[in-house]
């Protein structure tokens, strides 16, 4: 039986698990995180929503890379909060996605990607599509509905990464490690 999504979907760091591949995420502004958010409540199955609507950058980085990594985060961040626009919808065949669009979280990624070459599996060596998960595990037809029915009133929203989220993903949920703020 899946675990039901809890509040914030996210576990206590005193349940973090020593081996847990680490998880990287680009953080949204509170107000698309909360707009982002609704849809997936109102969307992704019910039993199958765990976590937060959110942007995902790595999906399993080896946890000996940590103390690195934070390091690589706290570099990156002296730049300016990256600009990015949802950009419309994004088919994942049995899903829904939000589309976004930032050409510089995707060279922050780049930067990241070159410094853990050679750690990365395969999924997180593939090109990146930022995406926000609204809906995913539903039939072709039900997410094709849902597309149809989002599609005429999503408009291009801008807005700025407020961050990046380091998680340790465990048990299908995350553990927060570290969010490193950008201050540029």
């Amino acid at each position: 039986m899946t675990t039901p999504r809890s509040e914030t979907g996210l576990l206590d760091p005193a349940q973090r698990k020593a081996g847990a591949p680490l998880l990287l995420t680009a953080e949204l502004p509170p107000d698309v995180l909360a707009w982002a958010d609704g849809l997936r409540r109102a969307h992704y199955p019910p039993d199958r929503n765990r976590l937060r609507a959110h942007v995902t950058l790595f999906h399993a980085l080896p946890p000996s890379v940590e103390e690195e990594l934070i390091g690589v985060l706290a570099d990156l961040a002296r730049a300016p909060p990256p600009e990015a626009r949802i950009d419309g919808l994004m088919k994942l065949g049995t899903g829904t996605a939000l589309a976004v669009d930032s050409p510089a979280m995707i060279a922050i990624h780049a930067a990241i990607a070159e410094r853990m070459h050679g750690l990365l599996t395969r999924q997180d060596a593939q090109p990146l599509r930022l995406h926000v998960t609204i809906q995913n595990k539903v039939t072709a037809q039900a997410a094709r509905a849902l597309q149809t029915a989002l599609a005429p009133d999503l408009r291009p929203r801008p807005f700025r990464f407020r961050g990046l989220g380091l998680y340790a993903w465990q048990d299908g949920l995350w553990c927060p490690i570290r969010m490193v703020p950008f201050r540029g």
